[in-house]
């Protein structure tokens, strides 16, 4: 196992959930289970097992084999419907800091389960998304 392979911390509710939980599928380097509190029946979490508290601080290759769990739980659920969601940082609602990807299955078009989101939608001008543009991609 390489040094990126794993690496735990004894206070995150993550790290110590990867030792025993409802499992579903187990990697090198992720760990899945299913929410002991769901907003739909067969939510899941998908956790790296490197301890990184916003998706920019995982490895990729802890992030690409988390996504491909995520996939497989996703199919599996067999729901049609379905959200992945992972938040970074606490205005952006992350409430365990610990990278992790939810699966939420999407049964009804209703708000009785699922995730509910709003999409409050900004205008921007051309001239500012245009420069906005320009600047990122500088970076990438």
């Amino acid at each position: 196992m390489s040094h990126l392979a794993r690496r735990l911390i004894s206070d995150c509710i993550f790290c110590k959930i990867i030792r025993g939980a409802y499992k579903l599928i187990e990697s090198e380097f992720s760990f899945s289970f299913l929410d002991i509190g769901p907003i739909a029946k067969g939510h899941a979490l998908v956790i790296p097992k490197y301890h990184g508290e916003k998706l920019h601080d995982v490895p990729d290759t802890h992030l690409a084999d988390s996504m491909s769990i995520a996939k497989k739980i996703a199919v599996a659920s067999g729901f049609e419907n379905y959200n992945i969601l992972q938040n970074n940082g606490k205005i952006a609602h992350q409430i365990v800091p610990h990278v992790h990807f939810h699966v939420i299955p999407k049964p009804e078009d209703s708000d009785k389960s699922g995730l509910v989101i709003g999409w409050p939608t900004q205008k921007i001008e051309k001239e500012d998304l245009q420069a906005y543009y320009e600047s990122l991609k500088g970076k990438l």
